[in-house]
């Protein structure tokens, strides 16, 4: 069995990649994160986000920037096995309250604001807190991985007014393995009290929930499959762009699954989506 170590191509995470592939199609973008004192890796966060992208970081002492290295079966690609560099200790009181002074001066200046919490320590409840009441338009995903999995969930985040997940998200919220799928989403949805809920299924395409349109599924377009890796960040970036003008949530979904399909045609967060590509898929799918 031939093993490909990923890591050594470091390879941008999900929080980068989600501000450059908005910063593809707007003009203004701001990326707030949480850098370790410790191996940094600022120099590569740095040659990594698109020039037009605003950085806002924090810094945590005694504490690595989170990587995260993968172990795969180089022929179909599968994950083996994952290793952390992380410290997810809560927060000392100083550094939240650094994160929830800075979400309080910056949250409330943009139009849109994305957050996808990996479940790491960064987002205590007040901060929470803080983005549901200053954000003008929050859309969020909740990830659970194998570094969170039993300590974060989709109620962390009640009434936003746009959540993406996936179905094992979903399953987990729900506490119900074996259940049909569309009911199990029109019970989380109705649980979370969100304005908009579409959940991802992969091949399977994904399920949207709104109160216009109910439960409705669009099927999935993607031809090429070579990563799963970074699917979900771009479904999450470009479809909040739709979703935050008011668009009708199937066009949000089909705008989602389109991003998606591009983000996995390569491996990991290599490339931000391109407006053009991306444009021109759309354009290719409505013929």
């Amino acid at each position: 069995m031939v093993v490909k170590r990923l890591s050594s191509e470091k390879f941008a995470g999900g929080i980068l990649a989600a501000a450059n592939h908005v910063a593809s199609f707007c003009d203004e973008v701001a990326c707030l994160t949480q850098l370790g004192t410790e191996n940094s890796h600022e120099a590569f966060i740095e040659g990594k986000l698109k020039p037009n992208v605003k950085r806002i970081y924090l810094h945590r002492k005694n504490s690595p920037t989170i990587v995260k290295r993968r172990l795969v079966e180089h022929y179909f690609f599968l994950k083996l096995m994952e290793v952390y560099e992380i410290n997810d200790a809560a927060l000392t009181p100083e550094e939240d309250e650094a994160v929830c002074q800075a979400l309080m001066e910056h949250v409330p200046q943009y139009d849109l604001v994305i957050v996808i919490d990996f479940g790491h320590s960064m987002l205590s409840e007040r901060a929470r807190k803080i983005l549901r009441e200053r954000a003008k338009f929050l859309a969020v995903n909740a990830q659970c991985n194998a570094g969170n999995l039993g300590h974060h969930a989709l109620s962390k985040y009640p009434g936003v007014d746009y959540m993406t997940a996936t179905e094992t998200e979903v399953r987990i919220e729900s506490r119900d393995r074996h259940g049909p799928v569309r009911g199990l989403v029109q019970e989380v949805y109705e649980k979370l009290g969100c304005q908009r809920l579409i959940v991802t299924r992969g091949k399977n395409g994904c399920i949207c929930c709104d109160p216009a349109s109910g439960v409705i599924d669009i099927p999935a377009v993607a031809g090429k499959v070579v990563d799963r890796i970074g699917a979900g960040d771009a479904f999450l970036s470009v479809s909040s762009l739709l979703a935050v003008q008011g668009a009708p949530i199937d066009v949000v979904g089909l705008a989602g699954n389109a991003a998606g399909a591009l983000a996995v045609a390569t491996v990991a967060n290599r490339d931000a989506i391109d407006r053009i590509a991306y444009c021109k898929q759309i354009e290719s799918l409505l013929k």
